[in-house]
């Protein structure tokens, strides 16, 4: 009868030593036999006490708003506490655009602060005719509104100074017959109406929150990614007024720095029904450690005005960072969320955004969803589901291969 006793006492003792040793590592995954897997990439489920988080309802309860104030303490910057307040107007409205297919809307969004300074923002829209439920794509442009469609009614962006960009150039980017034929809408404004992507801070939406003698955001304030992400959030204020648009059905989308914009503006506003990052890469999608390419010391020296201040005492700390970019893919869930880039991107690193993509799946198994097994990407072969994936052929842009992607993306997950 003792031998029996000192079996189960061995048994109980191993099976104790193995949970404390889980529950007390350094917060760290382990490489999981992988040469390629980066090691110590800190951990979606454990709380910062220690605590393995099991359910959707500690996730939401304890996790993620642990990693959200992480993530806006060191990286993003938190939007500064501010009288601000917010106005829309429809300067212009075409119910037969697009050879009757179509609403365009041009909307005037304006920000004043209590000492009457503003700032106002374009915001486009075409949105398809007859339908009452939509998924629409709100994203911001790199060139101005006019450069999206080859419509001459469309505005020319007063921050380009006169500067006028070709009508049109940008449509291959910008599908937007494509996206109305598929029952799809589209918003888009341009971004440095919101914030100019420069290292100054005197002009665009950060003056309007300034204290007195205030010149530039404090250390753990806004960057330019946090203010984009914020001119997302208020466009999404001026959708769920619009009767035209279904906003329940709204997917926040962005390329390169904007996918990094759009990423971080789907993490913190749930409102957004579904996201879309193409091309983020580095403070976007893609994992810190062991990146090719842009890694996050290079966005720190090249573009320190896209993140907080406090992000800079992380130049040359790749490697040893208490977060990392899987953690806000993670707070998308549940949602869909839709990650794409192109095999000759490395600057983007596409094995590092599957990565960050794989990762993920173990808070959307908190949901339901099935967890990814890892293995290694392959190009022009994508991933559907509610985290879906993809690696095109071909260079950092954003092409009708990844929109036809998109669309089939949203008509499947808000129908």
């Amino acid at each position: 009868m003792k031998k029996y006793f000192l079996i189960i006492f061995v048994v109980i003792s191993f099976i104790s030593f193995s949970i404390n040793s889980y529950s007390q590592q350094d917060n760290t995954l382990a490489a999981q036999n992988d040469s390629l897997f980066p090691k110590n990439i800190p951990a979606l489920l454990m709380s910062n006490n220690g605590s393995v988080i099991k359910t959707k309802k500690d996730w939401e309860k304890i996790r993620r708003p642990e990693l959200e104030q992480l993530l806006e303490n060191e990286i993003y910057g938190f939007v500064p506490s501010g009288d601000v307040k917010m106005t829309s107007a429809v300067l212009e409205q075409d119910d037969n655009a697009l050879e009757g297919k179509a609403i365009r809307k041009q909307v005037k969004i304006t920000f004043t602060n209590k000492e009457n300074k503003s700032l106002s923002v374009a915001l486009l829209m075409y949105l398809p005719k007859g339908l009452k439920k939509f998924p629409t794509f709100l994203g911001y442009n790199f060139n101005g509104n006019e450069t999206i469609y080859p419509d001459p009614m469309i505005q020319s962006s007063p921050v380009l100074n006169g500067n006028n960009k070709q009508s049109g150039r940008d449509s291959l980017n910008w599908p937007v017959a494509t996206i109305i034929n598929a029952g799809c809408g589209v918003a888009t404004m341009y971004y440095w109406e919101v914030a100019p992507d420069k290292e100054e801070f005197t002009t665009g939406i950060y003056p309007l929150f300034y204290q007195p003698n205030q010149v530039k955001p404090l250390p753990n304030e806004w960057g330019g990614l946090a203010a984009w992400a914020w001119g997302l959030s208020k466009a999404m204020d001026y959708l769920q007024s619009d009767k035209q648009v279904d906003a329940k059905r709204v997917i926040v989308l962005g390329h390169s720095r904007l996918g990094k914009a759009a990423i971080w503006a789907g993490a913190k506003d749930q409102r957004f029904a579904g996201v879309i990052s193409s091309g983020s890469g580095a403070m976007g999608v893609s994992i810190s450690k062991n990146k090719k390419g842009e890694t996050l010391s290079a966005v720190i020296k090249r573009f320190p005005r896209w993140t907080a201040g406090n992000f800079k005492k992380y130049l040359n700390q790749d490697a040893n960072l208490p977060f990392d970019q899987h953690m806000v893919v993670a707070m998308v869930a549940p949602r869909p969320i839709y990650i794409s880039s192109a095999s000759e991107d490395q600057w983007a690193d596409p094995s590092h955004e599957y990565l960050s993509a794989y990762l993920s799946t173990e808070v959307y198994a908190l949901y339901g969803y099935p967890k990814w097994l890892y293995q290694a990407p392959k190009i022009q072969e994508p991933i559907q589901g509610r985290v879906s994936q993809h690696i095109r052929n071909g260079k950092h842009d954003i092409l009708p291969y990844d929109w036809n992607l998109f669309l089939t993306f949203a008509q499947r997950e808000l129908k």
